[in-house]
């Protein structure tokens, strides 16, 4: 099996984003996309009165990162759950709130870099992109169950693939024969599926298809959606939610949940909002922060990055953010 490695994309930005909701006295962050570790112990490090509890749906990154901060003895402690289960991983350990989150979005390097997970477009592998490899649908499944219609939705939803029609009316040929199993296979395909043309621009031309398929998999958005206001939920007042994305859809989610999370529901024309009435959380970042051409250069990976930061600045109203998302606010 090949060896997986972590550059975490804009570590020292993120550590700093979350020190000031972590610089008190038993101070607790969920690093809800645990992956290796690499931020979680960057701020361990640094944060030195600050604990976290990891969360990750894949086993072997829960492993190895147990394995890369045992160090810290009890300052961290590891939980195998999928982020939107945050209400339920904090019950469970006994917290009210937090004072901060962190989600590092998307396939974690561990997942791109091990040939055998099936991510990675450039390696020939078993086509699973599970990132818990003990339950769900494989991307081999969806590409020899789906429907043609179901497959370009797909494509097209989370890969903005504009051959998706083509490319799914040739998998479907194609599976009747020989069923999908390797990337390979699918690679190949997509090279005769995808005008010579558009092959030459945008990256290479498996890229939107893996993509597409692996968030269909692990049902990437709908967790988002409801993982992002579960986690504002869970702040103090003074905690911060970080989060860095590396796809415009992820991205969309983020800035439509923080704008609404911060937006105030009296009119624009009262002259004076009462305290009460004003949002209960307050944009850190303007806009999306990026990484710089150093840090591309360095580590390639960071150059879709979209980060992104929110605070809780006074107590919420009894009627839970997260309540609010459900109907429709976020």
């Amino acid at each position: 099996m090949t060896s997986p490695r972590h550059d975490p994309v804009l570590l020292d930005r993120v550590v700093a984003l979350l020190h000031p909701a972590l610089s008190r006295a038993d101070a607790v962050l969920v690093d809800a996309t645990l992956g290796l570790g690499g931020h979680t112990e960057a701020v361990l490090t640094r944060c030195e009165l600050a604990r976290v509890v990891g969360i990750d749906r894949d086993p072997e990154a829960l492993r190895l990162a147990g394995e890369r901060l045992a160090g810290f003895g009890d300052r961290f402690e590891g939980v195998h759950a999928v982020y939107d289960e945050i209400p339920e991983v904090l019950a469970d350990l006994g917290l009210d709130q937090v004072d901060a989150v962190l989600f590092d979005l998307g396939v974690s390097s561990m997942q791109l870099d091990v040939r055998e997970r099936g991510f990675a477009y450039a390696e020939d592998a078993a086509l699973d992109m599970r990132m818990d490899q003990g339950s769900g649908r494989t991307a081999a499944d969806v590409l020899n169950i789906y429907s043609a219609a179901e497959l370009a939705r797909v494509l097209r939803e989370y890969g903005e693939e504009r051959f998706a029609r083509r490319i799914a009316a040739a998998v479907v040929r194609e599976r009747a024969d020989r069923p999908f199993t390797t990337s390979r296979q699918l690679v190949d395909l997509l090279y005769r599926e995808i005008p010579a043309p558009a092959r030459r621009t945008g990256g290479h031309p498996a890229k939107r298809t893996f993509q597409a398929l692996r968030m269909e998999v692990n049902d990437e958005l709908a967790v988002l959606r409801r993982a992002l206001p579960a986690a504002i939920d869970a702040i103090s007042v003074g905690g911060r939610v970080v989060v860095e994305s590396y796809h415009s859809l992820e991205d969309r989610v983020v800035k439509r949940t923080f704008a609404a999370a911060t937006r105030s529901d009296v009119p624009d024309d009262l002259p004076v909002v009462e305290a009460e009435r004003a949002p209960a959380l307050r944009l850190v970042t303007r806009g999306a922060e990026r990484a710089d051409e150093d840090e591309i250069r360095l580590n390639p990976r960071a150059a879709s990055v979209r980060l992104r930061a929110i605070e809780r600045v006074r107590p919420d109203r009894s009627r839970t953010f997260s309540n609010r998302a459900d109907k429709g606010v976020a």
